[in-house]
């Protein structure tokens, strides 16, 4: 086995293992999903990084690793084992604080997945090789990374905004930026090397993101009362969400009289209910 690969193998591996434990384990599945209240009320920061190692699906976990063994391998020859580890899993975090920050009045909100993570080493490889070919399922051509690159921005923007699906755009922008930047930091010849590209990524990605953030936040409520849960990820939000007032109205007690006025049956719950129980 050659050894540049060992830690992406063993990488995959873990997540793959991780995954299926998920599936069998709803009780573990939902003590490690990216989870807004979880996070921001109960301070389960674990759930930042440990998210990234749990998938609704094996098709979502299928797709995710056959990107991450694809494009790991060409990232692992371009700038090493220990600069590989750094992008993906600052990718990973800067994937899912964008989406806390983005999501930060939605309660409710929860995903699961290594997107953020791998789009990061995606990103990461178009900045430091924009020429790269990138094949696109069902499409027989290869699409050069320089108009892969903004054009999948540009679609993640549009479903950000659109929220009509149970993608995590913001996680795949945020991996995407993040990768960009700490591969600009690992390796500063790449903006005198591709100046162009890196302007196309990170100009409009950075204005719509400012933009984002600062819109008013609307009622977190409105897009579950209209839409049923039609997927796995929109079932485990909803449940996630019929769970969410009993653990506001605890920890509302909690800030108001002090952690000491709850009863050890309170605590326990908000325990358990932090780690979807």
């Amino acid at each position: 086995m050659n050894t540049l690969y060992f830690g992406l193998y063993l990488l995959i591996g873990a997540t793959v293992l991780f995954s299926w434990y998920g599936f069998e384990n709803r009780q573990f599945f939902n003590s490690n999903t990216f989870q807004i209240s979880a996070i921001l009320k109960a301070r389960a920061y674990k759930r930042l990084i440990s998210s990234g190692f749990m998938h609704v699906s094996w098709t979502h976990l299928f797709f995710n690793m056959f990107a991450l063994y694809s494009f790991g391998q060409l990232l692992l020859q371009l700038v090493g084992q220990v600069q590989f580890f750094v992008i993906y899993f600052v990718s990973l975090l800067g994937g899912n604080i964008l989406s806390l920050i983005v999501n930060r009045h939605k309660d409710y909100y929860s995903a699961v997945g290594a997107s953020g993570a791998v789009s990061g080493v995606i990103f990461a490889c178009i900045a430091l090789y924009p020429q790269i070919g990138i094949y696109i399922f069902f499409i027989p051509i290869k699409i050069p990374g320089w108009i892969f690159g903004p054009a999948f921005l540009l679609f993640s923007m549009y479903g950000m905004q659109r929220q009509g699906d149970s993608i995590g755009h913001e996680a795949h922008i945020g991996g995407a930026l993040i990768g960009v930047l700490i591969t600009l930091v690992l390796q500063p010849f790449v903006l005198k090397a591709n100046p162009l590209v890196i302007i196309a990524i990170l100009l409009p990605t950075l204005a719509f993101l400012i933009y984002t953030i600062r819109k008013p936040p609307i009622n977190p409520w409105v897009k579950q009362t209209l839409k049923m849960p039609s997927t796995k990820d929109d079932v485990y939000r909803s449940e996630r969400a019929a769970r969410q007032k009993e653990l506001d109205v605890l920890l509302d007690k909690a800030n108001q009289n002090g952690w000491e006025s709850l009863s050890k049956d309170e605590l326990d719950r908000i325990d358990a209910l932090a780690n979807g129980k």
